[in-house]
């Protein structure tokens, strides 16, 4: 890659993209003394930047559309910020150095930043196109699902994983009894990249007895019509025909690289990009779901945060360490169920595992330990320990004196470790 040069308070930024990642960026740097003088942001919605995350809450009714929003319209004029809605950016001449719209408006930059994102994964299934397939992705989305709730009938949900879960809960708390949700998960257990057989199963049995079919283990075959376009049968590998008056497709996203692609920077799954978030083309960026990193890319935002503060200093003049991998924890909460996970979901030959489950309370948790220390852990329910878990992992904390207190929690696990560390200071002043 070309060695990115460094950028002037009086460089034009435009930033394609107006999601969570580009609203991040551009708090960042309003934030800076040393900001790009003019900066742009060119969106496709037609709405401001609004978190994602929350679309579930939305679609169950939880909270208003205006809730969701990150900042208003006014907010951008206040920050000498130009927002620019609802005109899909379709080209870039990379010689002239300009950004051409759908709409036919043209601008020029010093600097560009690439925040696309991503879409929804549509499988290349038959009938996939069928009227009544929809995705989980956006406020337009939302709407529709929205409308399927209401409307009642079979509704089958393609992907048993958070979003996934999320949508067919969102469903049935709008729907009611009027609605049937199915969820198709093709592993053999729900959320299988966090979670272990166990808690998968205790989550499953949690929203069955909401009134969501689970169903494990399988896979879409066909998308079946009435004869007039319009989604009717799902048909699973196993030939089993389920009704179905509308699909939901949530089961992965792919980068939206198309606009790196097609302006000639180096891709691969994604736009590739170095530590600190250039592209091939040295005026250029990448960042988010649309970018790779190495052999990376991005569905989470703990990673895409850190990004960020690495490219905000870059646009600032200044030249931060380079953006790196670190591990991730992930807490979550599906239908109002807490989860924390991180490391491996599979307890190997190498590994030793400590379980504690409640059936009462519901609580559960398994911790992987390798020689003495903390390397993955599962938490359903009552996650509050989850943060000092993944703490004592990123810090290769041996863990050996406080084995037999780790699954009481954090309180009495760090107690049982002071004591031994106290022990070990008062016997090495003794010597």
């Amino acid at each position: 890659m070309e060695t990115a040069s460094r950028c002037s308070p009086n460089d034009h930024l435009i930033i394609i993209g107006n999601g969570m990642a580009c609203h991040r960026l551009v708090e960042a740097l309003v934030q800076h003394s040393q900001r790009p003088r003019q900066i742009t942001v060119l969106g496709d919605e037609p709405s401001p930047a609004y978190n994602r995350i929350l679309l579930s809450a939305l679609l169950a009714g939880e909270l208003s559309s205006e809730a969701l929003t990150l900042r208003d319209a006014a907010w951008y004029v206040n920050n000498d910020v130009t927002l620019r809605l609802n005109d899909c950016v379709n080209r870039i001449d990379r010689q002239r150095r300009l950004v051409i719209t759908q709409g036919g408006q043209t601008f020029s930059y010093d600097r560009l930043v690439i925040a696309t994102g991503s879409r929804p994964t549509l499988p290349s299934t038959p009938g996939i196109t069928l009227k009544g397939v929809h995705t989980f992705r956006d406020l337009r989305d939302a709407d529709a699902l929205e409308a399927i709730a209401q409307q009642g009938g079979h509704t089958i949900v393609v992907g048993g994983g958070l979003l996934g879960l999320e949508a067919a809960e969102g469903l049935r708390k709008r729907g009611g009894h009027a609605l049937s949700v199915c969820v198709l998960q093709r592993s053999s257990r729900l959320m299988n990249r966090q979670l272990d057989p166990t808690a998968a199963k205790l989550l499953e049995t949690a929203l069955s007895e909401r009134g969501i079919a689970i169903e494990t283990g399988a896979s879409l075959a066909a998308l079946e019509d009435n004869g007039h376009g319009q989604v009717q049968t799902v048909t699973l590998s196993d030939g089993r025909k389920l009704p179905a008056d509308s699909v939901i497709v949530a089961a992965g996203i792919t980068p939206n690289a198309e606009l790196g692609q097609t302006s000639g920077l180096v891709c691969d799954r994604a736009i590739v990009v170095d530590g600190h978030m250039a592209t091939s083309d040295a005026r250029v960026y990448a960042l988010g779901e649309c970018c790779q990193f190495q052999q990376h890319t991005y569905g989470l935002v703990e990673p895409i945060w850190r990004q960020v503060k690495v490219l905000a200093a870059v646009l600032c003049g200044e030249t931060p360490a380079p953006y790196q991998e670190a591990p991730t924890a992930t807490k979550l909460k599906v239908s109002g169920i807490s989860l924390f996970a991180f490391g491996p979901t599979e307890a190997t030959a190498e590994h030793e595992a400590l379980r504690y489950h409640d059936p009462e309370s519901g609580d559960y948790c398994r911790l992987l330990l390798h020689q003495g220390r903390l390397v993955g852990a599962v938490l359903y329910g009552d996650t509050r320990h989850g943060p000092w878990y993944f703490e004592q992992a990123l810090a290769a904390t041996d863990l050996t004196a406080c084995r037999h207190r780790l699954l009481f929690g954090a309180t009495d696990a760090q107690t049982a470790l002071d004591t031994h560390a106290s022990s070990l200071s008062l016997t090495r002043e003794a010597a």
